[in-house]
């Protein structure tokens, strides 16, 4: 088959490479318009590649839609893509469009899809692949792939140990199911659909009142990104690598104990400890490193 592929990042790259290494046709490669300093990995590997490489600031144009065209595709792949593509440019491809998507769709559609299951407390997640169409993540499923959320799995380990290979892996056994015929199009249940926006900085403030494991909770689906944080002498610091910890009840954000594992804190009902912080301005330490280097010390309130 004549393949695009449409991405961005490292996940997009990778999605190539894995295509590119078992031989398929990619005939375009659409990645996202130039930002800030650093270039986009898929571009500099489908530029390395010397593959047709296109960056159009929008999906909406018809020009964008008879380049497209001209292609003759039979497929498009889409790896991780934030600008809309309506279906004008969806349905060009003889066999259409699949994209994925790190959720068990219809649950948390949306972009911040990994946040918010481990925020929410869930101990499963995973990924789809489907068809997309005009909805927001609302098109058929034609495969989808589990993993579990462990008591302390993080935004990241859950994404580059599970969500980003599984992702790979199931792009590739996609595209043969395609070219097979037997690709499903399964119809999602939209009366279970669950939605959540962009997980930014103000939704990843700790409050210590909270339940220990809401807390815990909130630290670990926002590590690395966007990073929670709480307040220290009018400062923000953030917390990172958290887990639960043993010990009485304290008042909400006070500091409990200071060691070689980090720094444990207080909330309602329990306390986490957090073993790497990062003061505002400056780079992620060892919890015990920043206490030293700031004076920060049992008894201390953290948060307000």
């Amino acid at each position: 088959m004549r393949i695009i592929l449409n991405g961005q990042q490292a996940f997009g790259k990778s999605v190539l490479e894995a295509l590119l290494d078992r031989g398929e046709d990619v005939v375009g490669v659409y990645s996202a318009p130039d930002a800030g300093s650093r270039p986009d990995p898929l571009k500099e590997f489908a530029e390395e590649k010397a593959l047709p490489l296109f960056q159009p600031p929008s999906y909406k144009d018809p020009e964008v839609w008879d380049q497209m065209k001209a292609l003759e595709p039979d497929l498009c792949v889409m790896a991780f893509v934030t600008l809309f593509v309506p279906e004008e440019a969806l349905y060009l491809p003889t066999h259409g469009t699949i994209q994925y998507h790190p959720s068990l769709l219809p649950l948390h559609r949306g972009p911040s899809s990994i946040n918010w299951p481990i925020i929410m407390g869930k101990t499963k997640t995973g990924l789809s692949i489907f068809w997309p169409d005009n909805g927001l993540d609302e098109g058929p499923i034609l495969m989808q792939k589990e993993c579990e959320i462990g008591p302390d799995d993080t935004l990241g380990t859950i994404y580059f140990k599970n969500l980003y290979p599984m992702g790979v892996e199931a792009m590739v056994e996609s595209v043969d199911l395609v070219r097979e015929g037997k690709a499903p199009k399964v119809d999602q249940d939209h009366s279970k659909k669950t939605y959540e926006s962009w997980c930014k900085a103000a939704d990843a403030e700790v409050d210590w009142s909270k339940p220990v494991q809401d807390v815990h909770n909130l630290i670990r689906g926002t590590d690395p990104a966007p990073g929670a944080w709480t307040m220290l002498g009018g400062a923000k610091l953030g917390l990172f690598d958290s887990t639960m910890a043993d010990g009485p009840s304290r008042a909400p954000g006070e500091v409990t104990q200071i060691s070689e594992d980090g720094i444990t804190i207080a909330a309602e009902g329990g306390q986490v400890r957090l073993a790497r912080v990062r003061g505002e301005g400056g780079a992620k330490v060892p919890g015990a490193e920043f206490a030293a280097e700031n004076d920060l010390a049992e008894g201390a309130v953290l948060g307000g």
